[in-house]
């Protein structure tokens, strides 16, 4: 089972580390510096410690929530790594089976862990892609980040929306195949822009078998469809990793 404080705390060291030009841009995230990227970051660290501890039921979004900067600052390293370390501080100290207010399933302090977890590692990727690094995530990692996106993507309204307008797609059926450690998943494309889906080998309209860090990549945006092997339809693929980008 993978240690979601250890990924959190690896994972914003490695990114705090990769801070060396603040004002690179990210080729994955169009209109951001690597500067943005630890602002986004380190206010996620922020807001999440404080839905936690305020056990919040109700919504409330990062950009209500005060993260120590003035108005157009950035944050650097060190602001970085003390986000990250209360946060930690905090989701440790508390049950995580508390009531808390998510944006994805399950309502539970819990969520939180493993959303950050994966929101890191994503971001870590985007800091070494513009760095013109090969990012490396750990299959075993890669493949549970597979599922945790899964599990989230119908909780996404701004997602849902998209989904649900993409015309031709409704009832498609998705197949990815980790190559390099074990995991399978389907998932299907429900017409009101959720998705239902099952571990497991199953038939796909589009189905891709990649190392499981590809797989990772490709549904988060961070690798196109046409780096990986897809059988079937490729189309309809590319058009559906591109409404479904969390």
């Amino acid at each position: 089972m993978t240690d979601y404080f250890a990924l959190i705390e690896d994972e914003t060291t490695r990114l705090a580390e990769l801070a060396t030009a603040p004002q690179t841009p990210l080729p994955t995230c169009p209109g951001w510096t690597l500067a943005d990227l630890i602002t986004h970051v380190g206010t996620l660290h922020r807001w999440v410690t404080h839905l936690v501890t305020t056990r919040r039921q109700d919504p409330v979004w990062s950009r209500q929530v005060p993260n120590g900067l003035a108005e157009g600052e950035h944050g650097d390293r060190e602001w970085l790594a003390s986000g990250m370390t209360e946060m930690v501080r905090t989701l440790r100290a508390t049950d995580p089976d508390t009531p808390v207010w998510t944006w994805g399933p399950t309502g539970r302090a819990s969520w939180w862990t493993r959303r950050m977890a994966y929101e890191l590692v994503v971001h870590r990727v985007d800091a070494e892609l513009a760095a013109g690094r090969e990012p490396v995530v750990e299959p075993a990692v890669a493949a549970d980040g597979v599922e945790e996106f899964l599990d989230n993507v119908s909780s996404a309204g701004w997602v849902t929306k998209r989904l649900a307008a993409l015309e031709g797609v409704a009832g498609t059926t998705f197949h990815l195949h980790a190559t390099d450690t074990p995991g399978e998943w389907t998932f299907v494309q429900e017409p009101g822009g959720g998705i239902s889906w099952a571990r497991g080998h199953a038939k796909g309209d589009a189905a891709v078998p990649a190392p499981a860090a590809d797989l990772l990549l490709l549904v988060y945006g961070r690798r196109p469809a046409d780096g990986v092997t897809v059988h079937g339809e490729r189309a309809l693929l590319e058009r559906w990793l591109a409404a479904a980008r969390l």
